[in-house]
């Protein structure tokens, strides 16, 4: 299997949002009302966010390219651009998704180690992220990467307000 990291551009936008909206979709959708998904989905893929996401310089949106199909996608924040938990030497990892066609396959370890070279090669001193509590497959993803729980926060889904699982990796200074 032939895979490749490519760093999306703001030309992506419509690409990243059929990709993100239809992983989001068989993610979530069976666990949270049509209207909850719809009012959430409306706003976090339109053009109009995810161009100002591509264009913003603190933060970053990989593909994983399968034979030249996006098999998942990686979203990075640092600095100003990191959701509610804002600290200069941290990298937010606000989303890591691979589409269910190609889960079992190892992109999401690949998507993994892209974040950390990315973490080390800004110098932060940790990655965190949140996780939705009624995602045990992903919380087990994460603490098999080495990533501890720190803390919860509430996530707005729609008018639905989550609890996402704070966890964070430290990151070894070369």
């Amino acid at each position: 299997m032939n895979i490749e990291l490519r760093k999306c551009v703001v030309a992506d936008w419509q690409i990243l949002q059929e990709v993100g909206s239809d992983i989001f979709r068989d993610t979530f959708a069976a666990m949270n009302t049509p209207e909850n998904m719809e009012a959430y989905m409306s706003e976090a893929f339109s053009e109009k966010t995810l161009r100002a996401e591509l264009a913003n310089p603190d933060s970053e949106f990989w593909f994983a390219l399968v034979e030249d199909e996006v098999a998942g996608y990686l979203k990075v924040n640092f600095r100003a651009a990191q959701a509610e938990f804002q600290d200069e030497n941290a990298m937010e990892i606000q989303r890591i998704y691979v589409s269910k066609k190609f889960q079992g396959q190892g992109l999401a370890q690949i998507l993994m180690e892209k974040s950390r070279k990315l973490a080390e090669s800004a110098g932060v001193d940790f990655i965190w992220l949140g996780v939705w509590e009624h995602n045990p497959r992903a919380i087990r993803f994460y603490e098999k990467m080495g990533f501890e729980t720190f803390g919860s926060h509430a996530f707005l889904l729609g008018d639905d307000a989550q609890t996402d699982i704070l966890m964070k990796l430290k990151i070894k200074k070369l």
